[in-house]
């Protein structure tokens, strides 16, 4: 009898050293440096963003945050490369709109299945998106724009960075808001911004990051932007649903996923650094001047729901103007 017991407690003292050894290394995350791909060339706005998020991220994890360039083929590259990493929590992808939202429809053929190959963890951020003018614009607000692209349908035109891209679907969102048939005139290698601002094209719908500057020193004629409310670097400019263009809320966003079976109390712990980026508030300022937007750390469930809307909205724009790109 004594040997018994003493053999069953070797056993247990055995079994409870497996089950501490197992709890050891899953309270170890994050115990070697964390890759952050992101579809993106290096030096872009979205990169940017990508990287100070990433610091953050590093303060809050206690190891180094490495970001990783993997741009071409609209994201499908950095996309496809996320989806096939080993799901632990060492590889990460951030989003956007276009990747996330606006592609998966547009592409019926696609090398990753953003539903079932990625676990959202957090949104990064969100930024306006305005209607841009032409400093030498006849139009004085959005109001008038309508009424001119109603009365003489195709003398104005809107710039686009190209057929299906987040400016051009913008523009058709905007179109069947506001009852339009808008003339689009595609950028597809070249910025569309010197245009503009030299009076060759006459509109552009565009995260604002991109034409803060032009606007802020005249160059470029801001006339709305989306959102809920008017935003502090522009206080001026009214939103789209004050002018009364409803059901026009086009944002464009980044995100942080994980591959799909990256373990749920990994999710957790990043969940939870990503919520802590709200805190350091010099960056939140930053964001909001020089991004036109806000920085966001949500959790995992939140950004779930956020893709699922936003996507959804991309969708009935995408179906209605019937653009396929395969």
């Amino acid at each position: 009898m004594t040997l018994k017991i003493k053999s069953l407690s070797k056993k247990i003292c055995a079994g409870l050293g497996i089950s501490l050894i197992a709890f050891s290394a899953q309270a170890a995350y994050p115990e070697r440096p964390i890759r952050i791909i992101t579809p993106f060339a290096p030096g872009t706005g979205p990169d940017t963003n990508a990287r100070e998020v990433a610091n953050e991220l590093q303060k809050n994890l206690g190891v180094s945050v490495i970001i990783d360039n993997k741009p071409g083929a609209s994201g499908a590259i950095g996309n496809a490369a996320a989806a096939q990493a080993k799901p632990d929590g060492y590889t990460l992808l951030i989003g956007s709109t276009s990747t996330l939202s606006i592609h998966p429809h547009l592409y019926s053929k696609k090398s990753y299945d953003i539903e079932k190959d990625f676990i959202p963890v957090s949104l990064l951020g969100a930024m306006n998106t305005g209607l841009i003018a032409s400093p030498t614009s006849k139009v004085a607000d959005v109001k008038d724009m309508i009424e001119k692209l109603k009365t003489d349908p195709g003398k104005y035109n809107i710039a686009t960075m190209g057929l299906g891209s987040y400016s051009h679907l913008s523009g058709e969102w905007f179109g069947f808001a506001s009852n339009t048939k808008p003339v689009f005139i595609p950028y597809s290698t070249t910025s569309p911004f010197a245009d503009l601002m030299a009076g060759q094209v006459d509109f552009l719908f565009d995260a604002l990051p991109a034409a803060a500057g032009g606007i802020q020193t005249g160059k470029l004629k801001l006339l709305a932007i989306t959102g809920n409310e008017r935003h502090p670097s522009f206080p001026d400019i009214p939103t789209f649903q004050e002018i009364g263009i409803e059901n026009f809320d086009p944002a464009g966003w980044q995100g942080l996923l994980a591959p799909a079976g990256t373990p749920d109390d990994v999710i957790k712990v990043l969940g939870e650094a990503m919520q802590k980026v709200n805190d350091n508030k010099e960056l939140a300022e930053r964001w909001e001047k020089t991004y036109i937007g806000k920085l966001v750390g949500s959790t995992p469930e939140e950004f779930k729901t956020f893709i699922s809307e936003d996507s959804a909205k991309w969708k009935k724009v995408i179906d209605r103007a019937e653009i396929k790109l395969d």
